[in-house]
C-alpha cells in the first residue's frame, strides 16, 4: 500500500475502534450499572400497567367549563392469554352467551391479532364494573379493566363545535400520524376535540405492578422506581359565550339553518349554532354508537354543521359588498341614484324589486336600506363593464377578486373539521358555463347575491367584521389561549389581515346605508333600543333539482348584522332555511342574541318578540316526522317555551 494511504487507513481504524467502544460501553451501562431492565427481566410476576392522563379541559370566555371528565372502564382482552377462566360466570356479568362471548374473542384476534389488547366490552355501566373488579382475578391474566375519561356536558350544546371522542379504529393506526397510538386509546374524531387533540391528549404514564400466584395486583414494583407518571392534557379557553349559545339553539329549535356571531375586534367565535342540534352528552357513555347511528341517519342531519359546511345564497346580505366595489372603483359616488320602477329591465328579462316606493333608490343610502335589487344588480354591470378594465371578462376577474378579498369564494381557516370554501364564480367558470360566449347580463344576479355565487354562514358573518372594522378582519376561531402554551400554535388567528384598496369613506358610506336598514328601512324588527345596529335583511332564492328539473322551493330567511355601529363588538349572521322574508324569522333572532351580549339582559318589553320566535316551527312537517329530533335535540327541545322565557324574564 502506498505511504500515502497510510493516515486515511488510521483514520478509518480510529473510527471503527470508536465505534467498537461506544457500543461496549453503552452494553455495560445497561447490563452492570443500570439495574432497571434486568430487574423487570426478573421479575415474571410484574404487570406493566398503561396510565391515561387526565384530558384538557374546555373553558368558555368566562372561564365556565363546557365540559368535564368522567371515568368509566372498558373491559379489554388478550386473546391468547385468556386460558382456564370461568366463561359461564363472566358472561352472566356481562349478560351475554357463550355464543357471543366467542363471537367477541373471535372478532378481537381479527381486528388486532391474539397477541395485542382489544376491546371487549366497551364503557361498562356502575354495577357490571362493580361485580367484575370483585371477581377479576378469576379472569386473568387475559382480561383487564382499563379506565377510560368520557365527556360530559353540563350545558348540554354546542356539540358541532366540541366534537366528541371516540376509540382509534385499525385504519387509522396505518397512518403515520398516528403511530404514537395503541389500540384501544381514544381521541378527537370532530371538532375542538380533534384539531387539538395533541393539545387535549396529554402524554400516557406507566405504572408496573406485582401480581400474585392468582395474577391480582399487589402493589407497586419496586416502591415505584420505574413507573412514569402521566401528564394531563391542557386546557382550551375560547372565545364562545356558553349563554349566548344556548340562547341561540333555543331560538333555532324546530327550524334548520344556522347562527354565527362573532367579535369582530379579535375574529373569536361568540357562538355557533348549526339547526337541529343534539346533545352532546348522547355521544358519550355506553349507547353512544346506538345514538350516533341515530344521528347519522336521521333525515334533518343533526352532525351537518350548517355554520359551515352548508352553502347558501347570501341573497340581500350581499349587497354591501356589491356597493363597496362600486364605490372603491368609482363607477358610483354615494349620491347615485337609479330611476327604479319596480323592476330592472335593461337585459331582457324583469328582475323584481319587493319594494318599489317612489325614490327608494335615489341615492346609494336608499337603496340599501330598501334592499333595490336594480339598484344592485345595475351596479354589478357597472363594474365589471368599466372601460378601464379592458373588457367584461377582465372586469368579472376584477370582481372575483375583490369578493374573494371579502372572504367568499375560499376557506377561511376556521379551527374545526371540514370546513366549505362556498363558490364565487371567475371568469373561467363564466368561460365554462357559458362556452366563451357571456357578458354582463349573464350573471348579474350575483349583484344581488343570487345565482353562481354561495356563502357559508360563517363567511357572511366574517364579511360583517369586515365592514364593520372598515376592511379588516381576523381570521374566526374558538380557541382564544392554552392553558401553559409556549408554541405558536394560535399565532395564525392573531394576524390581522386587511382588504386592500377600499377607503375608509366608501365603507361610511355602506354602513350609514345599514343603519338605515334597522332604523326605517327592511330590518326595523332588529331595533334596539339605546343601541345602533347596522344589518341588512336577505330573503335569498332557493332552488334544487327534484326529479330532474330545476324547481323553485320556498326562500330562505337571512339576516347580517353588527353592533354598535361605532367600535363594534359583535358580527352576526343568521340563515333559516325555507322561512321566507329575512325580517319575519332571520332578524328577530339575531337582534336578541346582540342585546343578550351587550347587554347581558333581554329586555322585557321584547318578551312578546321572543315568545313568537320560539314559537315559531318552520321546518317542514314531513320532515320533522320522519326524524328524531325530540329524543335527540339538546336542552331546548326539553324545555317548554314557559320554562325558557323564565330563563330569560325570571320576574316577568
Amino acid at each position: 500500500m502506498s505511504v500515502y494511504n497510510q493516515p486515511r487507513k488510521r483514520v478509518i481504524q480510529i473510527i471503527f475502534l470508536g465505534m467498537v467502544v461506544l457500543i461496549m460501553t453503552r452494553l455495560f451501562f445497561l447490563q452492570i450499572v443500570e439495574k432497571k431492565y434486568s430487574k423487570l427481566a426478573d421479575a415474571n410476576a410484574v404487570l406493566r400497567k398503561v396510565v391515561y392522563p387526565s384530558r384538557g379541559i374546555i373553558f368558555d370566555r368566562k372561564g365556565r367549563s363546557i365540559l368535564s371528565n368522567d371515568i368509566m372502564y372498558d373491559l379489554v382482552v388478550t386473546p391468547i392469554n385468556v386460558k382456564n377462566i370461568d366463561t359461564a360466570y363472566m358472561c352472566e356479568i356481562l349478560n351475554i352467551n357463550k355464543e357471543e362471548f366467542r363471537k367477541r374473542i373471535t372478532a378481537s384476534i381479527l381486528k388486532n391479532g391474539s397477541r395485542r389488547v382489544s376491546v371487549f366490552a366497551p364503557l361498562l355501566a356502575p354495577e357490571t364494573f362493580g361485580k367484575l373488579q370483585e371477581s377479576m382475578y378469576m379472569f386473568q391474566p387475559g382480561f383487564e379493566l382499563v379506565p377510560r375519561q368520557i365527556r360530559s356536558y353540563p350545558f348540554a350544546a354546542a356539540s358541532n363545535i366540541l366534537g366528541y371522542i371516540g376509540e382509534i379504529s385499525p385504519q387509522m393506526m396505518q397512518r403515520p400520524q398516528y403511530s404514537d397510538y395503541n389500540q384501544g386509546d381514544y381521541l378527537g374524531m370532530t371538532g375542538l376535540e380533534r384539531t387539538y387533540e395533541e393539545v387535549l391528549m396529554g402524554q400516557r404514564g406507566i405504572q408496573y405492578l406485582v401480581k400474585d400466584n392468582l395474577n391480582r395486583p399487589q402493589g407497586p414494583y419496586e416502591h415505584g422506581e420505574f413507573d412514569t407518571a402521566a401528564i394531563a392534557g391542557k386546557n382550551l379557553r375560547l372565545s364562545l359565550d356558553v349563554d349566548l349559545q344556548v340562547l341561540g339553539e333555543h331560538l333555532m329549535r324546530n327550524k334548520i339553518g344556522s347562527v354565527v356571531a362573532i367579535d369582530p375586534q379579535t375574529g373569536g367565535i361568540l357562538s355557533m349554532v348549526s339547526a337541529p342540534t343534539f346533545d352532546p352528552n348522547l355521544l358519550t357513555g355506553s349507547f353512544r354508537a346506538r345514538n350516533f347511528s341515530r344521528l347519522f341517519t336521521d333525515t334533518t342531519k343533526p352532525l351537518f354543521n350548517r355554520a359551515i359546511q352548508a352553502g347558501y345564497p347570501p341573497g340581500s346580505s350581499m349587497k354591501p359588498l356589491t356597493a363597496l366595489i362600486a364605490l372603491d372603483e368609482g363607477v358610483i359616488t354615494p349620491s347615485y341614484g337609479f330611476p327604479c320602477f319596480g323592476a330592472y329591465t335593461y337585459c331582457g328579462r324583469p328582475i323584481a324589486c319587493t319594494h318599489h316606493n317612489a325614490g327608494h333608490a335615489a341615492n346609494l343610502r336608499l337603496a340599501i336600506a330598501n334592499s333595490c335589487n336594480a339598484y344592485f344588480v345595475h351596479l354589478y354591470r357597472l363594474e365589471v363593464d368599466a372601460a378601464k378594465w379592458g373588457g367584461v371578462k377582465k372586469g368579472h376577474q376584477k370582481w372575483h377578486d375583490y369578493i374573494s378579498s371579502f372572504g367568499l369564494g375560499h376557506r377561511l381557516g376556521v379551527d374545526i373539521p371540514s370546513e366549505s370554501g362556498g363558490k364565487a364564480i371567475d371568469t373561467a367558470g363564466m368561460n365554462k358555463l357559458y362556452r366563451g360566449q357571456w357578458n354582463s347580463c349573464s350573471e348579474l344576479y350575483v349583484g344581488m347575491g343570487q345565482g353562481q355565487v354561495v356563502a357559508t354562514p360563517l363567511q357572511m358573518a366574517n364579511a360583517m367584521c369586515i365592514i364593520a372594522n372598515h376592511g379588516s378582519y381576523y381570521v374566526p376561531h374558538f380557541v382564544s389561549s392554552i392553558d401553559n402554551d409556549n408554541t405558536h400554535l394560535l399565532d395564525k388567528y392573531k394576524e390581522k389581515h386587511v382588504v386592500a384598496h377600499v377607503s375608509d369613506t366608501s365603507y361610511r358610506s355602506v354602513i350609514y346605508g345599514m343603519e338605515d336598514v334597522v332604523e326605517r328601512g327592511t330590518g326595523q324588527i332588529a331595533r334596539i333600543d339605546n343601541i345602533i345596529v347596522c344589518g341588512k335583511t336577505g330573503t335569498a332564492e332557493n332552488n334544487a333539482i327534484v326529479n330532474g328539473k330545476l324547481t323553485k322551493l320556498k326562500n330562505h330567511s337571512v339576516f347580517v348584522a353588527f353592533a354598535p355601529r361605532d367600535n363594534p363588538k359583535i358580527a352576526i349572521a343568521v340563515i333559516v332555511e325555507n322561512a321566507g322574508f329575512g325580517a319575519t324569522y332571520a332578524a328577530p333572532i339575531a337582534s336578541l342574541m346582540i342585546e343578550k351580549y351587550l347587554n347581558d339582559t333581554i329586555s322585557v318589553k321584547r318578551k312578546p318578540q321572543m315568545t313568537k320566535t320560539l314559537n315559531d316551527v318552520t321546518i317542514d312537517p314531513v320532515v320533522r316526522d320522519k326524524s328524531k329530533l325530540d329524543s335527540l335535540n339538546g336542552a331546548s327541545a326539553k324545555m317548554t317555551t314557559e320554562q325558557i322565557l323564565k330563563l330569560y324574564f325570571p320576574n316577568n
